[in-house]
């Protein structure tokens, strides 16, 4: 049936054409947006990921940015402690020229304050935007990552660099709990008595066929028979002379009737003593040896293993009439407390006293302290903790080789502070390593969260080409369509002719 008032074949045409220039819309919005999906109402999901991949990979240009400047920073430390460990070594050299008596030890002491001045002045320059890591023991955190779990939320991620404080404070002793039992100490004085092992000749009327073998500290003395005479006084007087003929640095022997002292003076050294009577023609001479190891001179304030140490504990050792402090900084072990304390002491210049750092059979480490003098000298430890770091430096501006206590002290000392050095280069150079593979790691992330978005949302440029002309064609078609079908109520009127 046709009809003037009701056209389906228009209607059709028509509709056919609305849906062609939608599609050809979005089709042409597709061209210049190059994307497929632009909004929300194009692909709800897809556009949804694709703006948290968006946000993630705007988050990481700022990460990559963060690790720019983190790597700058711990490269500007690196190469300070490493410029503090040369200036070291080149301290050492003036040291070790100073150990040589015949030299101007001012002159060299002169060099020494040039170079530690010059020290100073690396780690104060050592700062990149005002963060300086060669001061301080505060960690700094380098933002690194964001991690983000499968129910959407988002954690940052850190790179924790541990500053290396570089500079020669002496700290701040804390008035926290009371760490005075961690140290022990094996006397309350030290002096420069000498420890001894006594050999006691039994009571005989003739040694004469008597032999005795000694062995005093790896050095053998044999007494063949008939090399001693008389009673036992008489023998005790010839092997004391014997020993004394030895020769040997800091031990003597002496005599009283028929006991031999065989004295030590050695300051961090024991002395193993052994006797032994090789021949007995009597059958009634005979010896007895008391103390066969002549303790060391000096004493000893021990840190037991047990303890722990933790950043701020700070240790008084008390030498005489003088007090010398070490607080510990972070991650430092009774190691690093005992070698601070030695430098404090050796850096005091206390007349007659010298240190050195041993541990014992247990692994505990401990501090030794040898008294030179004729005045007994009082020893006392302390301990408080919640202090203030010493500086990893410390004891560098105490250096003085002007005496020959004072070098052969910075020898010792000078080595620990060439190894914090060391080690603190290490620490900013791995960091700096870390940083760096982080950093190329970010920017690859990126480069493929970009690649990810853009195949979720990127228009297919070929397809959509195609896709445009043919919609272009089906357009005309459409309206060619629409024409006819506009054109078929004209026929009616020739039904009225």
């Amino acid at each position: 049936m046709s009809s003037i008032l009701t056209n389906n074949s228009a209607m059709v045409a028509l509709q056919t054409l609305k849906s062609i220039n939608g599609d050809l819309a979005k089709t042409q919005n597709e061209i210049s947006t190059g994307k497929s999906v632009a909004t929300a109402k194009d692909n709800a999901a897809v556009w949804a990921i694709s703006k948290v991949m968006e946000s993630d990979v705007s988050g990481f240009k700022a990460i990559s940015e963060s690790l720019s400047l983190g790597e700058s920073t711990v490269a500007v430390a690196r190469q300070g402690s490493e410029t503090v460990t040369d200036l070291l070594t080149q301290i050492k050299g003036k040291v070790v020229a100073a150990q040589e008596e015949n030299v101007d030890r001012e002159k060299i002491q002169t060099d020494i304050t040039a170079l530690r001045n010059q020290i100073s002045s690396v780690v104060n320059a050592a700062q990149f935007n005002g963060l300086n890591m060669l001061k301080g023991n505060e960690d700094v955190n380098v933002l690194s990552s964001l991690d983000r779990s499968g129910d959407g939320s988002v954690e940052a991620q850190n790179i924790k660099v541990q500053r290396a404080d570089m500079t020669t404070d002496t700290g701040k002793y804390g008035a926290g709990t009371d760490l005075s039992t961690n140290g022990t100490r094996s006397a309350a004085t030290a002096t420069n008595t000498a420890n001894a092992a006594t050999l006691t000749m039994t009571a005989d009327a003739d040694y004469s066929q008597e032999g005795l073998t000694f062995d005093i500290a790896g050095t053998s003395l044999v007494i063949s028979a008939g090399e001693l005479s008389g009673d036992q006084d008489a023998a005790a007087a010839t092997i004391s002379a014997r020993i004394n003929a030895l020769g040997l640095e800091d031990i003597n022997a002496s005599v009283s009737g028929a006991v031999v002292s065989v004295n030590s003076t050695r300051a961090f050294e024991s002395v193993e003593v052994t006797a032994t009577l090789s021949t007995d023609g009597t059958g009634a001479g005979d010896v007895t040896l008391a103390g066969g190891t002549i303790d060391e001179r000096a004493e000893n304030v021990t840190f037991g293993s047990s303890a722990t140490v933790n950043e701020g504990d700070g240790y008084k050792l008390t030498v005489g009439d003088q007090t010398l402090s070490y607080v510990a900084g972070k991650g430092e072990t009774f190691e690093d407390v005992v070698k601070g304390l030695k430098t404090a002491v050796d850096g005091a210049g206390i007349e007659g006293v010298t240190t050195k750092v041993a541990q014992n059979d247990s692994g505990d480490w401990m501090i030794k302290v040898d008294n030179d003098t004729g005045t007994s000298k009082a020893i006392a430890i302390a301990g408080r903790a919640g202090g203030e770091a010493s500086g990893g430096l410390f004891g560098l501006d105490t250096l003085d080789v002007t005496t020959n206590g004072g070098a052969d002290a910075a020898l010792a000392n000078i080595e620990n502070l060439i190894q914090n050095s060391i080690d603190s280069s290490a620490s900013f150079g791995s960091a700096q390593g870390r940083i760096e593979t982080q950093s190329d790691f970010i920017s690859k992330l990126t480069d493929s969260l970009k690649t990810g978005i853009g195949s979720l949302v990127d228009a297919d440029m070929e397809e959509t080409s195609a896709r445009l002309q043919a919609l272009q064609v089906q357009q005309q078609l459409g309206t060619q369509s629409l024409s006819i079908a506009n054109q078929a109520p004209q026929s009616i009127l020739s039904l009225f002719r």
